[in-house]
């Protein structure tokens, strides 16, 4: 089936998936734990696809927006790697699924060396936002936004400030994982400056489409094909790619790979980024969470459209 015709064939049939979908956000709840997030609708699901040529096929509330949460640490973690490099990186953070809950300290304590166990917990990613280079916080910060708006196709990409102050407020656990980093040496910097610079990352506001294109680099192993130009290299792609199928669906990653088997991140405020290799970047939001804490509506979607496409990696 050639992406033409898929795309067709996709265009016709993704209205009705979605909606069956959609049914399943009853069965979960938007996140309360950043108090700003517990206000986005609960009934909401998005989607944008977005291939090679830019042809895009939407549908659902794929205007919704929502900001990025944890989908953001692919992308600081590939700023660091072109920042310090594999050595640099993998100096403060370790490459293995830690089974664990996302926000977890457990392993911190007990398993040596006492640096996180991947770039895409909570741990992995404050340690990954400090690898990050610049004189300050707003410095690091500006580099991200930058970033960021490079890969998503869009220069007035910024962060919600409603959110940053919410997840600022409320980050008691961020805070001790932090610190706890700081005691073992990860930390170089003073924890509060490196905070600030993951609540923002975190708070960049996006919509599906800006997620497609970010996926749609990835997938086409760094190089923005709408533009022609290398953004990230190979190496750094794969790896990212590789943490994705790992770890990037929390303690459901394994479940993930064998329903759906794409590299995907998923975020608290609903938000899911996946991609299909070689071929297209997905962007889906829906903000009731499973218990795991990804969109449980937008994988049952994502598991939809795979199984139809034989989209499945493995």
């Amino acid at each position: 089936m050639t992406s033409e015709t898929e795309l067709n064939r996709l265009a016709e049939q993704l209205p009705a998936w979605l909606e069956t979908s959609r049914k399943e956000s009853r069965h979960g709840q938007p996140a309360s734990y950043i108090p700003e997030l517990a206000h986005a609708p609960g009934d909401a699901l998005g989607i944008a696809l977005l291939d090679a040529a830019g042809r895009e096929v939407t549908a659902g509330d794929s205007r919704l927006s929502f900001t990025l949460q944890s989908i953001s640490k692919v992308f600081t973690l590939l700023l660091a790697l072109m920042d310090q490099g594999e050595e640099g990186v993998f100096r403060k953070v370790g490459m293995e699924p830690t089974g664990d809950d996302f926000n977890s300290m457990l392993k911190l304590e007990l398993v040596e060396p006492g640096i996180p166990f991947n770039p895409l917990i909570n741990a992995g990613a404050i340690a990954v936002s400090s690898l990050i280079r610049g004189a300050t916080p707003a410095e690091k910060t500006e580099r991200i936004l930058t970033f960021f708006r490079e890969l998503a196709g869009d220069p007035t990409l910024t962060f919600n400030e409603a959110v940053y102050r919410s997840e600022a407020a409320t980050a008691h656990r961020n805070r001790s994982l932090a610190y706890f980093l700081k005691d073992n040496e990860v930390l170089d910097e003073e924890v509060e400056p490196v905070l600030d610079v993951y609540f923002k990352h975190c708070s960049v506001e996006v919509t599906c489409r800006h997620v497609a294109r970010m996926a749609l680099v990835l997938a086409m192993n760094g190089t923005d094909p709408l533009t022609g130009r290398e953004l990230v290299p190979r190496r750094y792609v794969q790896i990212a790619k590789t943490f994705m199928v790992s770890c990037g669906m929390y303690n459901a990653s394994g479940e993930f790979a064998i329903r759906v088997g794409l590299p995907a991140k998923s975020g608290v405020a609903g938000g899911i980024l996946a991609l299909v290799p070689g071929r297209y970047g997905i962007g889906v939001v829906g903000p009731a969470l499973n218990e795991k804490g990804n969109s449980i509506a937008g994988v049952h979607l994502l598991q939809t459209m795979s199984e139809a496409f034989d989209w499945s990696m493995f």
